[in-house]
């Protein structure tokens, strides 16, 4: 009888875990959604989210914790953050994904816990529907009760036709809101998330709150994106600037400052969030720490890459 009540015990408490909910710190716009092409709080005005990614998890797991979320709130005065989790790199999400979930699910409840906004990216440059759906299908469950979430089903396709993403994109969302979850999710477009035009002449139906990301890295995309872009949302096409950044697209090269101030400028005027990338320790220049940053934050200037001192100051500026 004793070992029975016991037994009893452990399943009803493992019943509890499963299904508690994480605790979350209300983010400053409440819970967001989309209406007219715009980004919207909870009081139905358009906002601008304003923040970065950190690096792909795979190679730079040192800054997953929650102590870096903290730092990027209270200090440089982001208000969302993104977590990219690497899919298909040796030791990414396909070869190891609890080790994978582990440390991307430190970004997230540190987010959580501060009041941040927090992107969970697939960060995948090709199609892998079956685990991404049960991917998704679990963490949906998991922060369904959440505002703080923005769900990114795939970050970057390269060769993939705007059909075929579509047709990729509508699986995972249509399991996302199976699982209860009615957050924004960010659908990415051909050709690094260049061809928003594609997406604006047939976007995805039958679902709210969705919108389209895309990339810009100022010395390659220039003014000729922006008009993309404003045809774009001409039709009223949601736009989420997910990752972008100051040099070229490579990661490296010079610093463009007047083209990185008129995309930011452009994103500002159009009520359009925007991320840079990355928060890694990289010997290139997208990346905005050096080498001696601590693992969990408190960075001096000392500790900043030049284009982590123009982001930090951007973001300072805008986020008052």
């Amino acid at each position: 009888m004793k070992n029975t009540l016991i037994a009893l015990f452990i399943i009803i408490c493992t019943a509890m875990s499963c299904t508690q909910k994480p605790a979350y710190t209300e983010p400053q716009y409440g819970q967001l959604s989309v209406s007219n092409g715009q980004l919207v709080g909870s009081d139905s005005a358009p906002i601008v989210l304003r923040g970065v990614s950190y690096g792909w998890h795979t190679w730079w797991p040192r800054f997953y914790n929650a102590e870096t979320a903290k730092w990027l709130k209270d200090d440089w005065h982001c208000n969302i953050v993104r977590a990219a989790m690497g899919v298909t790199p040796d030791s990414s999400y396909l070869t190891h994904p609890d080790k994978a979930l582990s440390q991307i699910t430190a970004v997230i409840d540190g987010a959580l816990e501060n009041g941040l906004y927090v992107i969970v990216d697939w960060h995948s440059h090709d199609i892998y529907t079956a685990q991404a759906k049960d991917f998704f299908s679990r963490m949906a469950k998991k922060y369904q009760s959440c505002p703080n979430i923005i769900w990114e089903i795939f970050n970057e396709p390269v060769i993939q036709s705007w059909e075929d993403i579509k047709e990729y994109a509508t699986a995972i969302i249509s399991e996302i809101r199976a699982q209860g979850s009615d957050n924004v999710i960010l659908v990415g477009c051909p050709h690094w998330d260049q061809d928003i035009d594609k997406v604006a002449a047939n976007p995805i139906t039958g679902f709210d709150n969705i919108m389209y990301t895309v990339h810009f890295y100022a010395d390659t995309h220039k003014q000729w994106l922006r008009d993309r872009c404003d045809s774009a949302l001409a039709l009223n096409t949601p736009i989420f600037i997910s990752e972008s950044g100051v040099c070229n697209a490579n990661g490296d090269g010079e610093i463009n400052a007047s083209e990185w101030n008129a995309w930011i400028d452009w994103c500002e005027t159009n009520k359009i969030s925007w991320i840079t990338w990355m928060v890694a320790d990289k010997e290139e220049t997208c990346s905005l720490l050096r080498p001696s940053a601590n693992s969990k934050g408190n960075w001096t200037e000392n500790d900043l890459t030049e284009g982590g001192i123009m982001t930090r100051n951007k973001i300072r500026e805008l986020n008052k």
